[in-house]
């Protein structure tokens, strides 16, 4: 199992940190890089991960601020409408089939 650096621990306060496999989470280390980490973590990041898996992790995955899903849609020059975090909510559309 291949360890992350310790400088990126802050970004994992709420597991332990030890058994964080960068294999086995590459999503979830990606999504709380791009979320969370500062010039030295997104280094790091742009070294140990493909450009395909952090358009994946921003345009699929939920979690992200919008100021960080905005900005790094347009780093990694995705569409802001295949950006899950930006697409409006469900509960907009349920007050067109439940209007109470």
């Amino acid at each position: 199992m291949k360890k992350l650096p310790k400088f990126l621990e802050k970004y994992f306060w709420d597991v332990d940190f030890g058994k964080v496999s960068l294999q086995k989470f590459r999503l979830d280390i990606i999504r709380r890089i791009l979320n969370y980490g500062d010039e030295k973590a997104v280094a790091w990041m742009f070294k140990n991960f493909k450009t395909a898996e952090m358009k994946y992790a921003v345009s699929h995955l939920r979690g992200y601020s919008r100021k960080s899903a905005n900005y790094w849609a347009f780093v990694l020059g995705l569409p802001k409408e295949e950006v899950l975090c930006l697409k409006k909510h469900s509960s907009s559309q349920q007050k067109t089939i439940w209007p109470y």
